[in-house]
């Protein structure tokens, strides 16, 4: 064969493979969540959402060694798939390619297969800790660099807007945080809300798996959950599975039918909390609530669909996993699918058994709190709940320490509350707070001593449950419902290059501040090693009405705190004898508030609105 035929059947040949190429170009778009999972988790299952034009046509083929493809699930609409995996106990990290054809279409996409983390994380978290709530855009702006994303301006001077505030402002003020006691820090929601209108607040989710761009990366997320490890706290994220933010891109191309609840558009819920535990509620009355938007900007998530419920499931353990928080706040808890809710703490549990999820159940009263959690009693279902937040005590503090009229005998409503604590499985799993970013705050601005102050305080830090205490409380930040949400998250002072003091040193708060301030460390500070408060019982006494003091006990083993709190505006002279069944043979006890060593053998005289925490001598 000559030359000239041998290079132009190589010519040939090579037109041949070129158009071949062509033919079986990339024509798919396409985009995977999680882009990345882990070998050795003990479920073996994943889950893949695809989407890309039309790739809901393709013909997937897929070879990783101890990894099966065990089922392609198809829906209505064409641009989504869903695959399945069965991960194997020999799987080893890699990269796992995924081939999409249709006729002569085709296209490739890779999943990471990364080992497990051996870093910190994933404590949970229980009445050893005190949770410090931060909603991150109000606290501190430690690089102006994210402020301005997406056309949404910072504006200080508006409660309702972007303030600018960031991770790397929270990660700049840890060794603060660390100071005065705190062990657990709980971050509003930190995930991308690419709303129009700011979203600072967090909780209109326009990406599951991405860290909004203004507050930083996820790596930075990673990166500052790992510091406060290092500083011996812990990290609670909040997360929404009840709604996502209108601006979601499912909102322009729904994965399925039943994706949302009502995807017509804004349909209220009724808020009736108590639908779902009235035995005599018709189902419409729990629908209702439950399938109702929140607000119009929050799309309500169905979670009876089992696609949507596996992804968002998988998406929590992936956030566990990937940035090692130790703990879950839940929003909005009782507002999502019962059963969804309770696969969801279970398969967490199954996964991670330390941890905790605490859920957002804005109740009035024991009962439907106590429904709620995990092994209750009043309810024939599992919710897998483990804890919930003590909303009742929150609003019969309010009540108990009212500024301008509580009453006779006022601190017999906290008595009564705790009494019914024999609803609760579990009453040491209840959050308590006296504050949060939706409540009015408990310091009110026209206040000038610290009385009702130091009384609240100690008593939510030393009686039974995990305590929560809302940034800016150690500096008696104040804002009323009435004035609109905005003011209740106000910027803590020095946050910002341009504030003219900072609370955040000795030097830049008042007086008052810093009594409130050290009044608060001292007390949490002591918390962290008296195991009588964090690990023992409760035993309490009602108010008489002649000392009108609410007196209790922690014990664990030889260890025993007494507190009392006085709440009448007098002094009053309390008689110890009453108590000898908890005071014992102690003869003295240190009050850890002044130093002041205290006798037992005598009767006690204790202030006006005065309040003692004795480590029993």
């Amino acid at each position: 064969m000559s030359m000239e035929k041998i290079n132009a059947r190589k010519r040939t040949k090579g037109v041949f493979v070129l158009s071949f190429l062509m033919c079986f170009s990339s024509l798919y778009a396409i985009d995977i969540e999680p882009a990345f999972w882990w070998t050795g988790m003990k479920n073996p299952e994943l889950q893949l959402l695809v989407h890309g034009k039309n790739i809901g046509n393709a013909t997937v083929t897929f070879n990783y060694p101890g990894v099966v493809l065990d089922r392609t699930v198809k829906v209505e609409n064409p641009n989504y798939l869903f695959i399945y995996l069965q991960i194997g106990k020999e799987a080893q990290p890699g990269q796992m390619r995924f081939t999409f054809t249709e006729g002569k279409k085709q296209s490739a996409k890779t999943v990471e297969l990364k080992a497990r983390s051996q870093s910190k994380g994933a404590q949970g978290f229980d009445s050893s800790d005190v949770l410090y709530l931060i909603m991150p855009d109000r606290f501190a702006n430690g690089d102006a660099a994210n402020d301005l994303w997406d056309g949404v301006a910072i504006d200080r001077n508006d409660p309702f807007a972007r303030h600018g505030g960031d991770l790397a402002g929270i990660d700049q003020h840890l060794d603060y945080l660390r100071d005065l006691g705190v062990t657990t820090v709980w971050l509003n929601p930190v995930l991308e809300n690419k709303m129009p209108e700011g979203s600072y607040h967090g909780y209109a989710i326009t990406d599951f798996y991405k860290v909004d761009q203004r507050l930083g990366s996820n790596g930075d997320y990673c990166r500052l959950i790992e510091n406060i490890h290092n500083k011996g706290m812990k990290v609670v994220m909040d997360m929404i599975y009840n709604h996502c933010g209108s601006r979601h891109p499912w909102m322009e191309d729904l994965p399925a039918s039943g994706w949302l609840n009502h995807p017509e558009g804004f349909v209220p819920s009724s808020h009736n909390l108590y639908a779902m535990m009235d035995v005599h509620a018709p189902q419409s009355e729990v629908a209702e609530t439950v399938d109702g938007w929140f607000v119009p900007g929050m799309p309500d998530l169905n979670q009876r669909n089992p696609l949507l419920a596996t992804y968002l499931i998988q998406n929590c353990i992936w956030w566990i996993e990937y940035a090692r928080i130790d703990g879950i706040r839940h929003d909005t808890h009782p507002y999502a699918d019962f059963n969804f809710l309770s696969q969801w703490c279970k398969a967490v549990k199954d996964e991670y058994p330390g941890f905790n999820i605490v859920g957002e159940s804005w109740y009035l009263n024991s009962a439907p709190l106590a429904w709620w959690q995990q092994n209750s009693r009043l309810n024939d279902r599992q919710s897998n709940l483990q804890t919930v937040m003590d909303f009742n005590l929150m609003n019969t503090c309010a009540q108990a320490f009212d500024l301008h009229s509580a009453g006779s005998n006022p601190l017999k409503r906290v008595y009564e509350t705790i009494a019914q604590d024999f609803l609760f499985p579990d009453w040491s799993r209840l959050l308590v707070f006296l504050d949060n970013h939706d409540t009015g705050r408990f310091f009110q601005k026209e206040e000038t001593d610290l009385k009702r102050f130091k009384q609240a305080l100690a008593l939510i830090l030393t009686t039974r449950g995990i305590p929560q205490i809302y940034y800016g409380t150690e500096i008696l930040m104040s804002g009323e419902k009435q004035e609109g949400d905005g003011n209740l998250r106000k910027d803590f002072p020095g946050g910002w290059a341009e504030d003219p003091v900072s609370a955040f040193t000795k030097e830049g708060r008042t007086d008052l501040q810093n009594e409130a301030w050290n009044f608060l460390q001292t007390l949490l500070q002591w918390r962290k090693n008296s195991r009588a408060v964090t690990e023992g019982s409760l035993i309490h006494y009602a108010p008489a009405y002649d000392s009108e003091c609410y007196v209790y006990a922690r014990m664990d083993g030889g260890e025993r705190v007494l507190v009392i709190l006085n709440g009448s505006e007098n002094v009053q002279s309390l008689d110890l004898q009453r108590y000898r069944e908890v005071t014992g043979s102690f003869t003295s006890g240190k009050d850890i508030l002044s130093g002041k060593i205290i006798s037992l053998e005598d009767n006690i005289p204790i202030e006006g609105k005065g309040v003692y925490v004795l480590e029993l001598k």
